[in-house]
């Protein structure tokens, strides 16, 4: 029992830090956003 209890508590330990940056990641980083340009040749625009 206390080799699962231990197992138990790292797996516990681990999706914390886990979470931990998930969460500090998706409210701390701030990106610039960007206009992204995409150049569509018109044969594509007729329809066969």
């Amino acid at each position: 029992m206390p080799s699962l209890f231990r197992f138990l508590v790292l797996m516990g330990l681990l999706g914390g830090i886990g979470y931990v940056t998930v969460f500090s990641l998706a409210n701390f980083v701030q990106y610039k956003p960007r206009e992204i340009v995409v150049t569509i040749p018109p044969d594509k625009f007729i329809k066969h």
